[in-house]
């Protein structure tokens, strides 16, 4: 009887170890139909630790947080329990049934993959106006606005969009995250700096707010018609009251988060009227002043002045080109060197732009340099003005007469003179000599002539030395692509160094300098530079398991790097293991 006892007792906790054995490793989410104004919370949980998580790419969503990692270790009974999540918040880009992809996991070098998940995405749904709910109260005391400063421009008149963050006082901001930011693909842009802005009290909807300007931006629509700002839309932390209260009376805080997006705005552009239009018009379109001067107004031939031809006032500074200049073809003109002094604020573009040229008069003469028209567009009222230039005549008073343009007659009344000699024509030649003693100043067998004599055999052995040393070096295949490596790996990483703040662009010049490296370092090509065989090879070349994990979990970085936010500080981290990390597969590597 205590033999089958201990037999079923054994049975059990075989059973229960190859339970525990088993990797569990599933995708779950908060809902499988939602509002298009709703959130999804998306859970990818696994019962063993694993390496090389990769989420799905969320094509139809928007990854407004995440991904947050949670480990729980539990033992009940002699039992250990594990349990690890990656979690994610998406908000759905648009109505539709939509999939959540495969996850993949790797425990003990096998490959686990999530089932896929089918969520519908409905109209948008009222919210419940749930005065005790955080997410309605962060939704009622939180608004992003944007600010346009006129919806119906004409094409290149400078408009201004101002976004403004209002929060009630009745809640506390810690902390906000962009998650989205407008690409003005239609206009020309520029943001207007913002730092040290202050928070300013205002009302919003009839009530009393404190306000924060996060971003000002001038915007000059190249094309016509109906165009589209994107919004703007950040991931706000902060505190919002409950209905309960402390012992001194006052409402005790909760957390919340909340996405809020200033929304899209649309703006019509008006094209410039046809009628009236210049020949000359390229395209000004503001309030100038024209002008046309010279440096100098008489001068002799071959001497050189500049002639320059600018615009001054308040428009498209940058978008438009200055009008020629044709002159005489006595005038030796140069390509001209433009030169911009624009500022830009709210108001557009303000300052001066000009075409500085230099010209070289050949011959002597009077030259007119005609009138110059400029065109552009005044949105006071709504015409197009010229202005021209005066004529400036440029007097050359010295210099050769060009025959072409001379006074025939002139020409003609010049006579050949004869030559007349004279017994002094070889006058110039020298018949009385001085002579010096050339003794005190011999060359041969002084120490600059022996030591001028002997370099060059002292220079053999050199020559032989440096020639035998480029040779091995050569013939050091392999030392030639490490030190090719490594120079590709510092090059990637200058630019990786460069990019310190720019996260997509810095992530991408991490990953190339780590593949490039792995490329020349283990002689394989792109295709295969999966996870497996880059830890395959350097366990290979004998490099230490915590090395490879590291190089791993950069890789890993650089590819959520697309779905979180990430800081500099975070970024410098990465880079800086990297270049370890990088150093020490060199070192170790047989």
């Amino acid at each position: 009887m205590k033999l089958i006892k201990n037999t079923l007792l054994l049975f059990f906790m075989l059973s229960a170890s190859l339970l525990m054995a088993q990797v569990k490793f599933e995708a779950k989410v908060s809902k499988q139909k939602l509002g298009v104004n709703e959130r999804l919370r998306v859970d990818f949980e696994m019962n063993q630790d694993g390496d090389n998580f990769n989420p799905p790419d969320f094509a139809n969503f928007v990854v407004v947080g995440g991904p947050n990692q949670s480990v729980s270790n539990s033992w009940i009974n002699g039992v250990r329990s594990f349990k690890k999540v990656y979690s994610y918040f998406l908000a759905p880009k648009s109505r539709g049934t939509f999939t959540i992809g495969q996850a993949s996991i790797v425990v003990d070098r096998e490959t686990y993959k999530t089932i896929p998940i089918k969520i519908e995405v409905t109209a948008a749904v009222d919210i419940p106006k749930d005065p005790n709910n955080p997410d309605y109260i962060a939704s009622e005391n939180v608004h992003l606005v944007a600010e346009i400063s006129k919806t119906n421009p004409y094409l290149n008149e400078a408009i201004t969009v101002v976004y403004k963050l209002y929060v009630s006082p009745n809640v506390a901001v810690d902390n906000w995250n962009e998650i989205d930011s407008p690409r003005f693909n239609d206009f020309w842009s520029q943001n207007i700096d913002t730092q040290g802005q202050k928070v300013q009290n205002g009302t919003f909807k009839g009530e009393e707010y404190r306000f924060l300007v996060l971003r000002k931006v001038v915007l000059y629509p190249q094309k016509t018609g109906k165009l589209n700002i994107e919004p703007l839309s950040l991931d706000i932390a902060l505190r919002v009251p409950t209905n309960r209260r402390d012992i001194f009376g006052s409402p005790l805080m909760t957390r919340a988060s909340k996405v809020v997006s200033a929304g899209n705005q649309t703006i019509n552009v008006k094209p410039l009227p046809e009628e009236g239009k210049p020949a000359d018009f390229t395209g000004a379109v503001g309030d100038f002043n024209f002008e046309v001067s010279t440096s100098k107004k008489e001068l002799d031939a071959t001497e050189s002045f500049q002639l320059k031809v600018g615009v001054r006032g308040n428009g498209n500074l940058k978008l438009f080109k200055l009008p020629k200049v044709t002159l005489p073809s006595s005038l030796e003109v140069y390509e001209p060197e433009h030169t911009e002094n624009v500022r830009t604020n709210l108001a557009g573009m303000q300052g001066d732009i000009s075409d500085n040229y230099t010209v070289v008069p050949q011959y002597k003469g009077k030259y007119p340099l005609p009138s110059i028209s400029f065109s552009y567009f005044d949105l006071k009222t709504e015409t197009y003005k010229r202005l021209n230039s005066e004529e400036i005549i440029i007097d050359v008073l010295e210099g050769p007469v060009n025959s072409a343009n001379g006074n025939p007659a002139t020409t003609s009344a010049i006579s050949k003179q004869p030559v007349v000699l004279n017994n002094s024509q070889f006058a110039f030649i020298k018949t009385d000599t001085t002579f010096f003693n050339m003794a005190n100043s011999r060359f041969f067998k002084t120490n600059l002539f022996w030591s001028l004599l002997l370099l060059p055999f002292l220079l053999i052995p050199v020559a032989i030395f440096i020639r035998n040393k480029k040779a091995s070096r050569e013939a050091d295949v392999y030392g030639n692509r490490i030190r090719k490596a490594d120079k590709l790996a510092k090059k990637y990483l200058g630019h990786a160094k460069k990019s310190l703040g720019k996260k997509e662009a810095f992530y991408i010049a991490l990953e190339k300098a780590l593949h490039n490296y792995l490329k020349a370092k283990l002689h394989i090509e792109t295709s295969d530079l999966s996870k497996d065989k880059i830890q395959e090879l350097l366990t290979e070349k004998q490099v230490e398991l915590d090395v490879i994990k590291d190089f791993n979990s950069i890789l890993q970085n650089c590819e959520l790097a697309r779905y979180t936010p990430i800081d500099i500080v975070t970024m410098q981290d990465d880079y800086e293991k990297a270049a370890k990390t990088i150093s020490l597969i060199d070192k170790q590597a047989r």
